[in-house]
């Protein structure tokens, strides 16, 4: 099965109208939700191919097929994170800039800043007595690297 287009997404859906449906997952790795193109399987082992148009993406609970009583959508495995939580102002200005300066991509939720999980970033907090916590989390959205030159 070939996918060109992303129908819709479940977060569109009522309850009612998900209980309808028999949801079929397709699960990709976080970062993967940037690339337009993927090769994976389903949670019921139907093979499905993925090419999305330039400068397109998938998102959690993106539908690929809607057929009668059946719901093909995408969700993502759990990803090993930093979740920091600064105190201040300052602590997310100390954390935020040494963060960038290893072009680290972070989200944030609500007061908190996720990472990836690294160690070198895990010892920097810790040095700074900065509050955080290592755990398994599942994101919506892919950690985006924006790229940068400093030629300029």
């Amino acid at each position: 099965m070939i996918i060109e287009k992303v129908i819709g997404n479940i977060d569109d859906f009522t309850e009612q109208q998900l209980g309808t449906y028999h949801i079929e997952r397709i699960y990709i790795e976080n970062e993967s939700l940037a690339k337009r193109m993927h090769l994976v399987e389903t949670d019921h082992g139907r093979e499905v191919r993925v090419r999305l148009a330039q400068g397109e993406h998938l998102h959690v609970g993106d539908i690929l097929v809607q057929e009668e009583g059946n719901l093909v959508v995408v969700d993502v495995l759990s990803e090993d994170v930093l979740t920091i939580m600064p105190r201040s102002i300052h602590e997310m200005g100390e954390i935020a800039h040494a963060l960038g300066n290893r072009h680290l991509p972070a989200q944030f939720v609500d007061e908190t800043m996720i990472v990836q999980f690294d160690y070198l970033v895990e010892n920097l907090l810790k040095e700074a007595g900065i509050p955080f916590k290592r755990e398994n989390r599942y994101l919506k959205e892919a950690f985006r690297h924006i790229g940068h030159s400093h030629d300029e």
